[in-house]
């Protein structure tokens, strides 16, 4: 098995350690083994969204729209298809909804108290 596959059967938290929301919620989870996924040191490859688009079931749903660069590059006019949404999140990182927790082979997308309810709920 390669790194990629074990790392995804393994708990992985893709985050900005810059974002003051990310660093919240992870103060707030309760003990876990979560590897720490910084995506702007260790960019997301290729690989690994596509792993995540499948979990989730679409890359729309990994897109952020809260991002500067999407208002900035007019891309709230544009009618986006899935290869946008993936080309977007692998050419920056700041596109990526965040946190993107992968817990016991289920993903969990984006902020939310609902959100980061479930996957308080998945680590304990």
């Amino acid at each position: 098995m390669d790194f990629l596959c074990k790392k995804i059967f393994m708990n992985t938290v893709y985050y900005l350690p810059s974002c003051d929301t990310c660093r919240k919620i992870l103060k707030s989870l309760p003990e876990n083994d979560l590897i720490l996924h910084d995506i702007k040191q260790e960019p997301i490859t290729e690989k690994e969204l596509e792993t995540m688009g499948k979990l989730a079931g679409s890359y729309e749903a990994l897109f952020s729209r809260k991002a500067q660069l999407y208002k900035s590059m007019n891309l709230k006019d544009q009618s986006l298809s899935e290869a946008d949404y993936k080309h977007y999140i692998l050419e920056h990182y700041t596109f990526l909804s965040r946190p993107v927790f992968i817990i016991a082979g289920e993903i969990y997308i984006g902020n939310s108290a609902k959100n980061v309810a479930e996957v308080i709920k998945a680590l304990s």
